[in-house]
């Protein structure tokens, strides 16, 4: 998958992220199948959050954050 079809993305977090370099699971559905990708984030972030995808590091790893971001965050 292409990087820039990934980055923009919103996806739900399977497995928690960790926060930092502490890697969880996130699931997106592209053309209406379901991709898995190992997620960084800055924070931690919940299994059953939904992230959106603000970069794609290649062999199916990405960075993402909360979404929607909340107000005064």
């Amino acid at each position: 998958m292409a990087s820039q079809a990934l980055v923009g993305r919103v996806g739900t977090v399977i497995t928690a992220i960790r926060g930092g370099e502490r890697a969880g699971e996130v699931r997106l559905k592209v053309d209406g199948l379901a991709h898995y990708y190992l997620a960084f984030a800055a924070t931690p972030i919940a299994a059953g959050a939904e992230v959106l995808v603000i970069n794609h590091r290649g062999a199916r790893q990405v960075d993402v954050e909360p979404w929607p971001v909340e107000e005064g965050s």
